[in-house]
């Protein structure tokens, strides 16, 4: 197939925009639904955030993944091999009944993000999440002399047809499987981590996936978009008795604080001639335009923000048992010195400062929302200083979790300058009263005391993941 470019591409945005880093931090809208609830008709509560947080840990709860997350279909006799050339994990395993998180990388060995990949009964393959990626995959099949035909389904508030291909529920807590094994019109299941079954719910043909967005265990089930709501009100009709609550948005994304999924790197494709090509391909309405920039780390060049693998904990899932884009590089970053991905736990005395700084005279620390506290959109970076000030890493997504009772910060550190339990500092705050962001009231920045501890955070997590009885590679 050939390259499609196209008249306003995201290269001639950039060309066109005197100071990238600035535009994306200020100006720019944000793409995706955290940030803006009108991207997307899910509530943001049905009851409360604080019981809805608790049903995962005590009970069940139900989240409605259909509308923020893109899918990419991809079929035909090259559809693995293409999948195998851009993902640099291995796939050797994969086939039907399995998926795995799926890693693409630029040349240099930069990430461009991660989804969720599924092997499809039919021989061919589904991607969930992450635009910048399936943009990624989309550009190499339309690029290369791959047989593959492409089929995109975007996120609702960017899909043209008003619509859905399918819809997505995720299902966790401790009653999760046994509420799932009720509903289903089959035996129970006994379903590993990333491993995936057809079965049937009310009637409806499901696809079912062993995982969980807070950690615990669950399953996400996905269908006809247009039986969402027989295959939702089953659900509830059996989970209700056993204290399943729905979940909202404000929910959904404060999940991962204790589950320890760290969200999206900035897809590193914004500078370099060997990605001239897809820049051109890319039309200037793509999410890669649309990201928003926030935090205290404000670095000069748009690389500053570029990452690899081993920077967000992917290490382990760099497998060099195939040839894929970005090899080289990961090769020669593999025995460097490498990031950590670490839960900051801020010190009950500096969040308390926070919110006490609204009730005195003078300009106030910039105000923690809650249960999410970070207000870029998605792409909320930190600076994490040592006792000495200097910068050991950075933070991304902040927010509690009244399960644990904890302000927590995910964190990239530097592994060979921290180690659990110590303090550090995050710089908590804009640069200058703030940014132009209209989220963002004036404020002054505070350095917060944080104590390193793992992730995922949570005592529960931990020891579910031990626990599989037959782990996974994904």
């Amino acid at each position: 197939m050939s390259v499609q470019s196209t008249a306003r591409s995201l290269q001639g945005f950039i060309e066109a925009t005197p100071d990238l880093v600035s535009y994306l931090y200020n100006d720019s809208p944000g793409a995706h639904s955290r940030g803006r609830q009108d991207l997307t008709p899910v509530r943001p509560e049905f009851t409360n955030w604080r019981d809805e947080q608790r049903a995962w840990r005590e009970s069940a709860v139900l989240f409605d993944q259909s509308h923020h997350m893109p899918e990419l279909f991809v079929s035909g006799p090259d559809a693995f091999a293409l999948l195998n050339y851009v993902g640099i994990n291995s796939l050797k395993t994969l086939e039907p009944g399995r998926a795995k998180q799926y890693i693409g990388c630029t040349p240099d060995g930069h990430m461009i993000g991660d989804c969720i990949l599924y092997a499809l009964a039919d021989g061919s393959f589904e991607l969930v999440s992450s635009s910048p990626l399936l943009n990624w995959v989309q550009f190499q099949a339309e690029a290369g002399e791959w047989d593959v035909a492409i089929t995109r389904d975007d996120n609702t508030s960017d899909n043209p047809t008003g619509a859905r291909t399918k819809f997505r529920y995720q299902l966790a807590g401790p009653e999760a499987l046994s509420i799932f094994d009720a509903v289903i019109d089959e035996a129970p299941l006994q379903l590993g981590f990333f491993r995936t079954a057809t079965v049937t719910v009310a009637g409806v043909e499901v696809l079912v996936l062993g995982h969980s967005m807070s950690g615990y265990r669950g399953v996400e089930i996905s269908g006809p978009y247009e039986q969402r709501d027989i295959v939702r009100q089953a659900i509830l009709d059996a989970g209700t008795p056993r204290g399943l609550l729905q979940g909202g948005t404000k929910t959904y994304y404060s999940a991962s604080f204790e589950g320890g999924w760290m969200a999206y790197p900035l897809p590193a494709v914004y500078t370099g001639e060997a990605l001239r090509p897809y820049r051109e391909w890319l039309p200037d309405t793509a999410w890669e335009a649309r990201f928003q920039l926030a935090g205290s780390f404000t670095p000069d060049s748009i690389e500053g923000y570029y990452v690899t693998p081993y920077d967000m904990g992917y290490g382990k899932l760099v497998s060099f048992d195939h040839d894929f884009i970005g090899r080289d590089a990961l090769e020669a970053l593999a025995d460097q010195p490498q990031k950590a991905k670490v839960s900051l736990v801020w010190n009950p005395d500096d969040v308390l400062k926070v919110y006490g700084s609204l009730l005195t005279p003078g300009v106030p620390y910039k105000f923690l929302e809650l249960p999410v506290a970070d207000y870029g959109n998605l792409m909320h970076r930190d600076e994490v200083l040592d006792a000495d000030g200097n910068r050991i890493g950075l933070a991304t997504k902040t927010g509690y979790t009244i399960n644990e009772r904890k302000l927590l910060s995910l964190a990239m550190v530097d592994a060979d300058r921290v180690n659990i339990g110590d303090e550090v500092v995050i710089v908590w705050g804009e640069p200058d009263g703030g940014s132009r962001k209209p989220q963002v009231e004036r404020h002054q920045q505070l350095h917060v005391r944080a104590t390193v501890a793992p992730s995922p955070y949570a005592d529960v997590v931990r020891t579910e993941r031990r626990g599989d009885a037959a782990p996974v590679t994904v």
